[in-house]
């Protein structure tokens, strides 16, 4: 049983690019399925599909990769963790490697980059940050 879904998802990411795999398979959860239409939103992968019946769920991700050996994702930072919660204001919310990266909020608006949370005016928890 995985304790933290959301730092096994962003792991698997990025171990699934570095490895050049096409599809990552997660654990099934409505959060994770949520986080991966986001990183979908932004431009990190490309396809989300559940797959399975009842107990064995997973999502499939579909990775992208922008030239021939170069993944998209190149590294994730779990900021909020089950031991320490991270939150954030919408007024201090900031771009990440100068709009090369980007942090993911979880808000009462849904699981948002930090261009979409600070165009809405609503802050919540830091998730990550992927760049």
């Amino acid at each position: 049983m995985v304790t933290d879904p959301i730092s096994d998802l962003i792991i698997r990411l990025k171990n699934g690019s570095n490895a050049k795999k096409p599809i990552v398979s997660v654990p099934y959860s409505k959060f994770v399925e949520n986080v991966a239409h986001a990183l979908k939103k932004a431009g990190y992968v490309e396809s989300v599909e559940k797959k399975g019946k009842d107990f064995d769920r997973t999502v499939e991700i579909g990775m992208i990769y922008a030239v021939p050996g170069g993944a998209r994702i190149h590294d994730v930072e779990r900021i909020s963790k089950s031991s320490r919660r991270v939150y954030q204001k919408a007024t201090d919310i900031r771009t990440y490697r100068s709009g090369f990266g980007n942090t993911f909020y979880s808000t009462p608006k849904g699981v948002l980059t930090d261009m979409e949370a600070k165009r809405i005016k609503v802050g919540g928890e830091v998730l990550f940050k992927s760049w």
